[in-house]
């Protein structure tokens, strides 16, 4: 490949971090779409693999400079950085936060070079630190893509209330799914024989919720009433279901719920109505654990996107998830293929409502595979993705800011 190569610069496997996996399966579908050119990655210091360059150390206040000066050796087409706060932000001896100053400067260090931002924490509501943040990361990058459309428009409500002149260098490019991991039911057994999930007595029809276990995902509201669930499933329709949680703490500072909600997992698990399964949720395992489930339960209570809804998504399982909930009601507003919760009550009658009525998820599933072959597959995003990059260029040749149709 003689072509400049495609930089990306962010947190890689092995980290266990969700930027980290998303960045994994992007420079995938990214290096199909650009077959000429390699793609690779600036990672913290704790990334590996060919064509990585482990160079960020956040211990360092200018931890951005070995980045900037690999950048200019690569010489790239475009430079792809994928946005974190946690990532990027310094702290002194004293714990203080620089508000991700650094990775404003590394921006201006590499102005000469097509840049594009990608953040994957943008709310609705924004802090005024946050607000500030997207205004300057807006004003040094050459395009910045947003995961929803709500996220961009309401820039257009939220700027103009600080006497801000809204950024037009943002597009909308939604988190992407793999296109490549469906399996046709006559797969189920196979699936759930390999993950060693018959010789716990596993009825045929699961409930699954699964994923990494944190504080946000907050999954003792299901554990707490599946008991009650399993009963009442079973009294109307006359078929026994039973709950899987599967997954692993990722963050030492949700140990306590970590611990708790596995104990009530497993204590359900005595009664012979679930099942614990411990595994980190990455890669074709975390796809095959979902896979064998009939729908998904994601009683989340903090996402602007989501790595889990990514994958029920490419798996085109039903599900139903908490609202309103920024990047999980956009999805499933635009996808059709879930349903919104607001309360205990409303879950407790949607987990009923997908255990009792097969035409539904039947109908919910075929309209995430629509969502997916249309709108979300990687190889779409991908594509839009090399959008950016020529028009990131192309600023560049010019001299001229993306200038981009607001939203409404």
């Amino acid at each position: 490949m003689s072509a400049s190569p495609i930089v990306m610069i962010s947190s890689y496997p092995p980290r266990l971090c969700g930027i980290a996996t998303f960045t994994e399966e992007a420079r995938e579908f990214i290096q199909k779409a650009n077959p000429d050119r390699e793609v690779l990655v600036i990672s913290h210091t704790d990334g590996a693999g060919e064509g990585v360059f482990p160079l960020i150390d956040m211990s360092r206040r200018n931890w951005w400079k070995p980045v900037a000066e690999k950048i200019r050796d690569l010489d790239p087409y475009a430079v792809h950085l994928e946005h974190e706060y946690g990532l990027y932000e310094y702290r002194d001896e004293r714990g203080v936060g620089d508000n991700n100053e650094g990775f404003l400067t590394l921006l201006e260090a590499i102005s000469d070079f097509p840049t594009v931002v990608e953040p994957h924490t943008v709310h609705g509501r924004l802090r005024d630190v946050e607000a500030n943040f997207i205004y300057e990361m807006c004003q040094r990058a050459d395009v910045v893509l947003f995961k929803c459309h709500y996220q961009k428009w309401r820039l257009e409500w939220t700027f103009p209330g600080y006497g801000w002149k809204t950024p037009r260098n943002i597009m909308v490019v939604p988190h992407g799914a793999r296109p490549d991991r469906r399996w046709g039911i006559e797969e189920i057994p196979k699936l759930r024989q390999e993950l060693g999930l018959d010789r716990f007595g596993l009825s045929e029809h699961i409930v699954g919720m699964i994923g990494w276990i944190q504080s946000n995902k907050r999954w003792d509201i299901l554990l707490s009433m599946w008991e009650s669930l399993h009963e009442e499933i079973l009294r109307r329709s006359g078929i026994d279901w039973d709950l899987l949680a599967a997954g692993a703490m990722r963050d030492p500072n949700h140990r306590a719920d970590y611990e708790k909600w596995k104990q009530e997992a497993l204590q359900l698990e005595s009664k012979g109505i679930a099942h614990y399964h411990e595994f980190i949720p990455r890669g074709e395992l975390y796809y095959k654990m979902m896979a064998v489930c009939d729908f998904i339960v994601l009683p989340s209570t903090d996402e602007t996107q989501s790595g889990t809804l990514a994958r029920i998504i490419a798996l085109n399982k039903p599900y139903t998830t908490t609202a309103p909930m920024e990047g999980l009601t956009a999805q499933t507003l635009e996808s059709g293929g879930g349903l919104l919760f607001t309360n205990k009550r409303m879950l407790y009658e949607q987990v009923i409502q997908l255990a009792c009525d097969e035409g539904l998820r039947l109908e919910l599933g075929e309209n995430l595979k629509r969502y997916l072959d249309e709108v979300v597959s990687w190889e779409v995003v991908a594509r839009q993705y090399n959008e950016a990059y020529g028009l990131a260029r192309e600023a560049k040749r010019t001299g001229k800011t993306v200038e981009l149709e607001p939203e409404f």
